[in-house]
């Protein structure tokens, strides 16, 4: 087949010029990681974009996730949400705590405030829900839940870069708030993550917790692990920042051409409340059973097409967990969503052509 393959994202990579001139300085520091200049320079670049003062560079999106449970003290129940990806759900059992999992509101993708309540026992500490596909969370409901039962509240907004509710970053929102820097996403530093914290004094702990356990140079306080990011990843995130704004816009135009074209397709689409400013992260597509959702991978892949079913399964299904509820809402749709091809150069002839085979295939 000589078609060009299409996958469903293709990582931002910035003029190779640019990111060699940002890492020349490394060798002049000698300074490879263990906070160096650029790791300081990103942390505090994105704390005055999002208007956060206290604010962490680490090596992944997931160790964010663990790090936050650590920090937290979260040892037993956390209430969470079944439709995310599956470092959610095994942060909270690698931390040693046991993951609850309440049913997702079936347009938003979220987990839904009306059912947190009945979860809450009191082995309860916390709950952690996902922005999914950077939609965010009804962080009200949420945060009037949580200090009516003395709960902390962790979101994962790994897919929500530069989203803002209300011109308010999302990642202003809970006790702690994570993001994940993975080379898929909007904002990338090829591997990393951050975690955002509400006050001082669990951004203290959260930094030693993410150097060892280190209190200063010498002394060791807590059980820490090696949680760093260094001067080379850093360095990407310095020179891909200023591209963001345009990627997102590119993102835009092709979300924007598959809605045109998809307008009167059968699926269902996810809704954003109207008060959310965007980053176009993902484009998700729920068809009407999975028997349709699988011809119509079939067909695109024959074209060299490769979409992702994100995500599935159901969390409340994986393999090693014990006896779990059914959760209708999460089960379903993860057995019927796909993922479009999505990223800024995706040409329009493409565009056309994936919208073409699903709307024949389905």
């Amino acid at each position: 087949m000589n078609e060009d393959k299409i996958t469903v994202t293709k990582s931002f990579l910035p003029p190779k010029e640019e990111y060699f001139e940002e890492i020349q300085s490394i060798w002049n520091t000698g300074q490879l990681t263990t906070f160096g200049p650029k790791v300081l320079k990103l942390c505090e670049m994105l704390e005055e974009r999002f208007d956060i003062h206290r604010m962490l560079f680490v090596t992944n999106g997931t160790v964010a996730l663990q790090l936050a449970l650590r920090a937290l003290k979260i040892t037993r129940e956390v209430i969470t949400t079944p439709f995310s990806y599956v470092a959610t759900t095994s942060s909270i059992l690698w931390e040693g705590a046991q993951p609850v999992f309440v049913d997702i509101d079936p347009n938003t993708f979220n987990i839904d405030p009306a059912k947190i309540e009945e979860r809450i026992t009191d082995r309860t500490e916390a709950i952690l829900a996902t922005h999914v596909f950077g939609n965010p969370c009804d962080v009200e409901a949420i945060d009037s839940i949580a200090r009516k039962s003395g709960l902390q509240v962790i979101y994962d907004a790994a897919h929500a870069f530069d989203v803002k509710l209300q011109d308010k970053s999302i990642f202003q929102y809970g006790d702690i708030s994570t993001c994940s820097f993975h080379a898929t996403k909007v904002f990338h530093t090829i591997e990393g993550g951050a975690i955002f914290c509400k006050s001082e004094k669990m951004f203290d702990r959260v930094l030693s917790l993410s150097n060892f356990g280190h209190e200063g140079e010498l002394a060791i306080k807590d059980l820490g692990i090696n949680g760093k990011n260094c001067e080379f990843h850093a360095a990407m995130g310095l020179v891909n920042l200023p591209y963001v704004g345009a990627i997102i816009e590119g993102r835009k135009r092709v979300c924007e051409r598959y809605d045109s074209l998809l307008d009167n397709h059968n699926s269902i689409r996810q809704t954003f409340p109207p008060e959310v400013q965007r980053n176009y992260a993902y484009y998700p597509v729920v068809f009407e059973d999975e028997k349709q959702l699988e011809v119509v991978i079939a067909k695109l892949r024959a074209h060299n097409i490769y979409p992702r079913r994100y995500f599935y399964p159901s969390l409340n299904r994986l393999p090693f967990l014990r006896q779990q509820p059914i959760l209708r809402n999460s089960e379903s749709i993860s057995r019927r969503i796909l993922c479009l091809p999505l990223y800024p150069n995706l040409a329009e002839s493409n565009i056309a052509k994936i919208c073409r085979i699903i709307l024949d295939a389905s």
